[in-house]
């Protein structure tokens, strides 16, 4: 059984392992962010970086927003971190953002660690469609 947006995300974490390998661990988050910007644009990984997600309670929206680093494909929300490891707080943040936007998948990238390190997390709740 195939992962959903497999190809996709397969394509996402590539360009990822790139930045990581050319810069390495120890940069704030930002300089990962403009590198992956490049590198999305070079391996042609339509992407939008700093897309405005509205939140929805109950079926309502919210005033507050959450700002995602990227959204890639239309569909994947890919949130940056440069720490020393992915902490179950950072998964469970994304989750979060996953049922509140309807988006279907999330990767949470790590750059901090001396290896890339990376989470697919998945939205189990249904929803009609995603509102990037």
């Amino acid at each position: 059984m195939a992962l959903q947006f497999e190809q996709e995300t397969y394509k996402i974490i590539g360009a990822c392992m790139r930045v990581h390998r050319i810069l390495g661990a120890g940069f704030l988050e930002s300089v990962y962010q403009e590198a992956l910007e490049k590198e999305f644009k070079s391996q042609e990984i339509p992407f939008i970086r700093h897309q405005k997600l509205e939140l929805v309670y109950d079926g309502d929206p919210m005033k507050k927003y959450f700002v995602a680093d990227f959204v890639c494909f239309s569909t994947i929300m890919v949130e940056l971190k440069s720490l020393p490891f992915i902490h179950k707080d950072n998964i469970a943040q994304l989750i979060n953002y996953l049922k509140s936007t309807k988006l279907e998948v999330g990767l949470l990238v790590n750059f901090g660690a001396p290896s890339l390190q990376y989470k697919r997390c998945i939205n189990t709740t249904p929803s009609s469609h995603p509102n990037p």
